[in-house]
């Protein structure tokens, strides 16, 4: 199965990598009108989709990423038209310059060829990740859960029309059905076909992926994320952060899952903090000098200062400098997303510096740590390694450099 899917994906590359951004950009409008016509297939797919899950003790937060609505699916559909809008980054010119003896050299941004993504129980990522594909001039294998076959096959087929009805060819969209592990793991060893494999997923996927992929991949990692309220924080910008960065949607990476608070400001930051958070439904767990403060929080232990929680419970930890955070951030969190809270440029910059993380905060939520919010129109994935790119993944880390020389006949 995989062969023969590596090979239409790669046969639909071809013609991608040689359209224009015009008829990519049609193509993406024509699969946003696509969903908005099959919503009534999609709401049933999806909710036989979620009697299945329920009735095999899915609960919480993957409930909330399964389920889909009407506003779901406009958001869904108006992401593609997003996408479709924004400049095409196949074919730009980044660098170009002549050589010593008359060639010209022009460095030009060009589609990666076929990208795979392996995705959990969030049909949206079916939609984002084919609409980001396209548009970049990749063809896409797509292989989400299980629990969300059936939406993401009335998804992807609604896609697939679209890419025919715009005079692209329906493969360069295509779902992987067998939701197996050795379906997975074929996926992920299938050198012949795939140039980048994207996963989103928890880290039993991460591992997997970590220990059996053999074709590149870019890691869409964990998200411990932090929020540090230093001692020249304005209080209540900073509590404001902190109730966004953990309440908005606390099922998803980039929210917060541990606060760290100044020593000079802990007493009076930390009573006002617990009070509204409580009032949202999180559960504290703090460390002894947090629970001086407020005693009837629940006590932290080691594993929850690099638990990924998400859900509405929050590690507190109360540091007495900088350092302490920046030491803190270094030892626990996963290269996702970090935020301090100040009016001290110098402590800022220094936190700045002292994070090695994809994205800093300065002032504003972890929350916004997204593809969309950073006007990418949709994103892929979130990359919290190096290579080859870092942070919210559009357009333009869907593609590649190469250099094209134009010359006179000139030999070395």
């Amino acid at each position: 199965m995989i062969e023969e899917i590596g090979r239409r994906a790669r046969e639909a590359s071809y013609v991608l990598r040689q359209s224009t951004g015009s008829m990519r950009a049609a193509a993406l409008n024509r699969m946003a009108e696509g969903l908005e016509f099959a919503v009534p297939d999609l709401l049933d797919a999806n909710e036989a989709d979620m009697g299945q899950a329920a009735g095999e003790g899915i609960t919480g937060a993957l409930i909330d990423r399964l389920r889909l609505d009407e506003k779901r699916v406009a958001a869904m559909a108006n992401g593609l038209r997003n996408v479709a809008a924004l400049p095409d980054p196949v074919g730009r010119e980044t660098g170009g310059w002549s050589l010593y003896n008359g060639v010209r050299l022009h460095r030009v941004r060009v589609p990666l060829g076929v990208v795979a993504v392996i995705y959990e129980a969030r049909p949206n990522v079916t939609a984002d990740a084919a609409g980001l594909c396209i548009r970049s001039g990749n063809a896409v294998i797509l292989r989400g859960s299980s629990y969300a076959l059936r939406s993401n096959t009335e998804i992807s087929a609604a896609l697939r029309r679209g890419l025919v009805e715009a005079g692209l060819p329906a493969d360069g969209v295509q779902l992987l059905e067998d939701t197996s592990r050795d379906g997975a793991k074929a996926l992920m060893q299938a050198t012949e076909w795939i140039d980048l494999l994207v996963p989103r997923g928890g880290p039993g996927l991460i591992a997997a992926i970590q220990a059996d992929a053999t074709v590149p991949t870019v890691i869409d990692g964990a998200g411990n994320c932090h929020v540090y309220v230093d001692r020249a924080a304005d209080l209540h910008k900073a509590l404001d952060i902190v109730i966004n960065a953990k309440v908005q949607r606390p099922g998803v990476c980039n929210s917060a899952e541990t606060l760290l608070v100044h020593q000079d400001v802990a007493g009076e930051f930390l009573m006002s903090a617990a009070t509204a958070l409580r009032e949202e439904g999180v559960e504290l767990r703090g460390d002894e000098a947090s629970r001086v403060i407020v005693p009837d929080i629940g006590e932290a232990g080691e594993e929850d200062w690099s638990t990924e929680y998400l859900d509405l419970i929050m590690a507190v930890r109360v540091v007495p400098d900088l350092e302490t955070a920046i030491d803190h951030v270094r030892a626990y969190g996963t290269g996702h997303t970090e935020a301090i809270v100040t009016d001290d440029r110098v402590a800022a910059d220094r936190f700045v510096s002292g994070i090695d993380t994809a994205v800093v905060a300065v002032n504003a939520s972890t929350r916004f740590t997204d593809g969309e919010e950073f006007g990418f129109g949709a994103e892929i994935g979130n990359s919290t390694q190096k290579l080859h790119v870092r942070g919210p993944m559009g357009l333009e880390s869907l593609t590649s450099e190469r250099y094209v020389l134009y010359g006179d006949g000139q030999v070395r």
